[in-house]
């Protein structure tokens, strides 16, 4: 009973354990202004951080006590605050708090609505119990439930294979689906490998990259997803950031492959179908791994256990399919006939 009482603590708001009482200076304060403001306040003993927010009370930076204590007095506090501030929302879960406690190591942490304002702050000593265990679980859950196993579930009572089978065989059907197509896309392309049979040698590389890819873009996404509300602002910053991102990373991988396909085969025109079907695949992959993990968190779904499998199977398919598309409408081009 004690366990199911932590579960559904774990999942109420984070807005009804805030603590109001926080202290929070102005940005367009110096140093001397504000210690002079602290002074005639009474705050305690408790003191870790101090919020600063502009004239409209949303949240701008922190200032640790050190550091506003060993600033020059007439610096402003716009000046010296930290801007990158771990924060949380009001009506994210409780288990989003703790989880942000044990990623980032903090005392305190500032609760703010939809507008950034900011609303206080929840101290680590609240969540004493939630926490003993919670960075030992976290962490293990989170590598397992990226490639479809949900340990968590197998946590109690008698270990059952067949339990087992059901949390994870599942998931190893998107592989298999994915497999499955990636082999008929082969097969469809066969006779077209079988003339250019150094297309078929780089195909591990290609694939290697997509997934590589596509992993790291999900495990940034769902990283974001436990400090950030997931709505259509988070999709398209999400999806634009990982653009750029992808087109560096695809110019990269596809240049040096490229260039060792050129050096490797003597054929410019293969060389180039290589590096720009890399190049292609590895931005499609990006932004797989940032679309499907949002896509199952708005349908209320854990993405941590759907996405790892989908994003890897449908990565593999698209990554096939466009290296086989480009690759064959620019070696069948008239010019490269010529």
């Amino acid at each position: 009973m004690q366990q199911v009482r932590s579960v559904d603590r774990l999942d109420r708001p984070t807005g009804e354990f805030v603590q109001t009482n926080v202290l929070s200076l102005r940005a367009d304060l110096t140093v001397a202004g504000a210690l002079e403001q602290l002074r005639r306040m009474n705050i305690g003993e408790r003191v870790v951080y101090f919020y600063v927010t502009d004239e409209e009370g949303r949240l701008r930076g922190v200032l640790p006590t050190r550091r506003l204590l060993m600033s020059d007095a007439n610096a402003p506090l716009r000046d010296i605050m930290q801007t990158r501030v771990v924060r949380v929302r009001a009506d994210a879960p409780l288990l989003v708090a703790c989880e942000l406690f044990v990623m980032h190591r903090l005392l305190a942490i500032p609760v703010v609505d939809d507008d950034e304002r900011l609303l206080g702050a929840i101290e680590i000593r609240v969540f004493a119990d939630e926490l003993l265990d919670l960075s030992e679980r976290q962490a293990a859950d989170d590598v397992f439930q990226l490639i479809g196993v949900r340990i968590a579930e197998s946590r109690g009572g008698k270990p059952s294979p067949l339990r087992d089978y059901r949390a994870r065989f599942p998931w190893l059907l998107c592989n298999i689906g994915g497999g499955i197509l990636c082999a008929l896309l082969a097969g469809r392309y066969e006779a077209f490998l079988d003339s250019v049979i150094v297309l078929a040698l780089f195909i591990p590389v290609v694939l290697a990259l997509a997934e590589s890819v596509s992993m790291q873009a999900m495990t940034l996404a769902l990283q974001a997803m436990h400090s950030k509300r997931v709505d259509s602002r988070f999709l398209m910053a999400a999806l634009v950031r990982e653009m750029l991102t992808a087109g560096l990373l695809g110019a990269s991988c596809g240049a040096i492959v490229g260039v060792i396909a050129w050096v490797w085969k003597s054929q410019p025109v293969v060389a180039l179908a290589i590096g720009g079907s890399i190049a292609l695949s590895v931005v499609t992959a990006c932004m797989l791994g940032v679309l499907l993990p949002t896509v199952v968190r708005v349908l209320r779904g854990d993405p941590r256990i759907a996405a790892g499998p989908m994003v890897l199977a449908a990565a593999d398919v698209l990554t096939l399919l466009l290296y086989f598309s480009l690759s064959g409408a620019l070696l069948t081009s008239p010019s490269a006939a010529a």
